[in-house]
């Protein structure tokens, strides 16, 4: 039988200075192994017919009692077989892969941002992204793993807000969703998405409809259209002039501030908006009236700018250049209130359909079913829609026959 080494105690084994593997006893086949000045712990064994070494680590920075828990643990191993290096470096494997997984939610935003404002139609949507989820997720999520992020981590996140600030809190849900949707399909987490809505979060949470206070854009009444719209066409400057063929056209300010020429067919009378400056994603025809053709005509093509309602320094007029001429007049209205003013006049004054009224205003369709099967765009309908509201909000002459 072979010796069995006496087991040294901890002084004992301090004091081995000697170049080579000394046995330390209590668990087989550990030694201490000392070379060139340095020692550390060795574990010799065999598995599967070879013989093995297996270092544990330096002395004295693994104490003896260290030592010897290691090589236990590494002989249970044995004794099923297992060669506890192989396990070893796949446990290192393991944790290098799991460590190339990890991803927090806050670089994972970054990520996701970056991925997708390609398709996004405006610069703003970075932004709003960016700080919506700085603002109200990140807090809560921005540390943590997005493979570790759960149900309890989102409810915090939206229900401080889900009651007082209800149309924000959705969209945060939404871009939060998302954000993990895009972690998992890249492998950096697994299972359901905890932000997800049906099914899952309408179950914890009140619907918004019941809760979130519906408001409005400011609106010109129907019956001061007319007055309203004759105050604009006397004002002056660019943002005036595109605040009128906003009216006229019932268009999105962001649709007429980006208006360019190469747009507008005055042969046909026509404005072709493309499907990517169009919040529902879809080429949308704007049949244009006598007024707008006319507005159009004045309106002075300026060299270097492609632009219809360009800006001084030639760029996209902004937002507030549109709200600033209401303002001017002391209105409590907002431009985009136009296209409600819009919609009930032509729904309390006119006989025309409301689907054309609807297509004018390059509403989505909400039934699936009908939007599968709506084909055209009801242009030849929309000619006598958009002239009809161009002579109430704007009467002028109609020329002679």
């Amino acid at each position: 039988m072979p010796k069995i080494p006496r087991e040294l105690s901890p002084l004992e084994v301090s004091r081995l200075k000697n170049e080579g593997a000394h046995a330390v006893g209590g668990v087989p086949g550990l030694y201490l192994q000392v070379l060139g000045g340095s020692r550390s712990w060795v574990l010799r064994f065999v598995v599967g017919g070879r013989r093995r070494r297996m270092g544990l680590g330096p002395f004295p920075s693994v104490t003896l009692a260290a030592a010897k828990e290691k090589a236990r643990a590494a002989h249970q191993l044995i004794d099923r077989g297992e060669d506890p290096i192989q396990a070893r470096r796949h446990q290192v494997l393991s944790a290098e892969a799991a460590n190339a997984k990890a991803l927090t939610f806050k670089k994972a935003a970054e990520l996701f941002i970056a991925a997708r404002e390609a398709e996004w139609k405006n610069s703003k949507h970075r932004q709003q992204w960016e700080n919506t989820l700085a603002t109200y997720a990140e807090p809560v999520l921005g540390s943590i793993d997005v493979s570790m992020i759960e149900t309890t981590h989102v409810m915090r996140v939206l229900e401080p807000i889900w009651r007082e600030k209800t149309e924000t809190a959705i969209r945060v849900r939404g871009r939060v969703e998302q954000v993990l949707d895009w972690a998992k399909v890249r492998g950096h987490r697994q299972g359901e998405n905890p932000a997800r809505w049906r099914g899952h979060l309408d179950h914890l949470l009140p619907a918004p409809a019941k809760i979130a206070k519906v408001t409005h854009h400011p609106a010109v009444a129907i019956e001061d259209a007319p007055a309203v719209v004759a105050r604009i066409a006397d004002a002056v400057g660019m943002g005036a002039r595109a605040l009128l063929f906003q009216v006229l056209t019932a268009t999105r300010s962001g649709e007429v501030r980006g208006a360019v020429w190469s747009e507008i067919d005055l042969d046909e009378c026509l404005w072709t908006i493309p499907a990517i400056r169009m919040k529902a994603g879809r080429e949308h025809r704007i049949p244009l009236s006598r007024q707008a053709v006319a507005l159009l005509q004045a309106q002075p093509i300026i060299d270097g700018a492609d632009l219809i309602f360009p800006s001084q320094k030639l760029t996209m007029l902004s937002d507030m250049s549109l709200t600033a001429v209401m303002r001017r007049m002391k209105l409590e209205a907002v431009p985009h209130g136009f296209r409600s003013t819009f919609r009930d006049w032509a729904s309390e004054k006119t006989s025309h359909q409301s689907e054309v009224v609807e297509m004018a205003l390059a509403h989505a369709i909400a039934d699936k079913t009908e939007a599968a099967y709506r084909r055209g765009d009801l242009l030849a309908k929309r000619v006598a829609l958009m002239q009809d509201w161009a002579d109430y909000c704007r009467p002028m002459p109609v020329p002679a026959a």
